[in-house]
């Protein structure tokens, strides 16, 4: 079993910064991806980016590319996800999950963490 639990969430103005972690444990050598994922007010869940174990190869979505960053700490026990630039159609709740099979079908989740961008 793999457990993840994020943090950094947060209110920015529109602009502004945060930097969203993901603790991950238990059965870490198992993953091979780990993904952050967000959730807004009347929109699907979409994977804004991820980071592939084996090479640190890196994934982003169109919207957040050139302002989101993820970087995987030592170990790669915990996994950060940098942004800036944010704008109002970047809030919604976070959530970091992790993957034994790729980018697409995860099989672990953290709880999310929320993030408000205010214009």
């Amino acid at each position: 079993q793999v457990q993840l639990v994020e943090s950094g969430g947060g209110s920015v103005q529109a602009g502004g910064s945060l930097r969203l972690s993901c603790e991950v444990s238990g059965s870490i050598h198992s993953l091979t991806y780990i993904g952050w994922f967000r959730e807004s007010p009347g929109k699907q869940r979409e994977a804004v980016a991820g980071s592939f174990s084996f090479n640190s190869q890196t994934w982003y979505a169109d919207s957040v590319k050139g302002r989101f960053t993820i970087s995987q700490g030592n170990f790669k026990r915990t996994v950060h996800l940098r942004m800036n630039g944010l704008k109002s159609e970047d809030t919604g709740m976070y959530y970091c999950a992790g993957s034994r099979r790729g980018r697409t079908d995860m099989d672990f989740w953290g709880r999310g963490t929320q993030v408000t961008v205010s214009s």
